[in-house]
């Protein structure tokens, strides 16, 4: 056989099983996510490029095909607190954290990270109104469930998005605790600047 033949070939069909193992991986990912993940996952890219409306509407959308997609509801909430809709971001975040307290499995990280960022975000909202007693309470309950979300922003997101100076939920708490056991005259609760700076977080 010509060898120019027999290359052209082989390369030809290393090029077509690559493709069919990326055209199965892609079509099992799809056919395989659960109802709604897809409309989530849209929402989100709205949400990071501050596109709030058409974020909602994906929620929206992965509700109706899912209700109680806890990806969808949080995304909801988060958009609510970036459009500074404090009360019902509130709302979202305690429908969030009651279906969730009620739902998840023991063997369910995934479900735990999301409770516990659900009341770190809930403890930013009250932090934003100046309810700084419950937003104490959901930072501890935050960290109770887990710990690692106290750390704040990992390497990979600092070299991404530059947040270094991000306030964690441990940070936050321990700061709110020692302030509020100081009379109440010599508090400094808020520091615009620096609260400006907290995160929300997504599981």
């Amino acid at each position: 056989m010509n060898p120019r033949i027999l290359r052209r070939f082989i390369i030809l069909m290393a090029l077509l099983t690559a493709g069919t193992f990326i055209f199965t991986d892609l079509l099992d990912d799809f056919i395989t996510r659960p109802p709604g993940d897809m409309e989530t996952e849209m929402g989100s890219i709205r949400l990071e490029d501050g596109l709030y409306d058409e974020a909602l509407d994906f929620y929206d959308q992965a509700l109706d095909i899912q209700p109680n997609h806890r990806g969808a509801l949080m995304g909801r909430a988060l958009v609510f607190v970036q459009t500074e809709r404090y009360d019902e971001a509130i709302a979202e975040l305690d429908h969030l954290i009651a279906y969730l307290s009620e739902n998840l499995a023991p063997d369910d990280p995934t479900g735990q990270r999301a409770l516990a960022a659900a009341y770190a975000n809930r403890g930013t909202v009250f932090d934003r109104r100046g309810e700084y007693q419950s937003a104490l309470d959901n930072y501890v309950e935050s960290l109770k469930i887990d710990p690692e979300l106290g750390e704040g922003p990992g390497f990979i997101h600092k070299i991404l998005y530059g947040a270094e100076k991000v306030s964690s939920v441990r940070g936050r708490a321990r700061y709110l605790s020692e302030q509020l056991q100081k009379p109440e005259d010599e508090r400094v609760l808020s520091i615009p600047e620096l609260d400006a700076k907290q995160r929300m977080y997504k599981p």
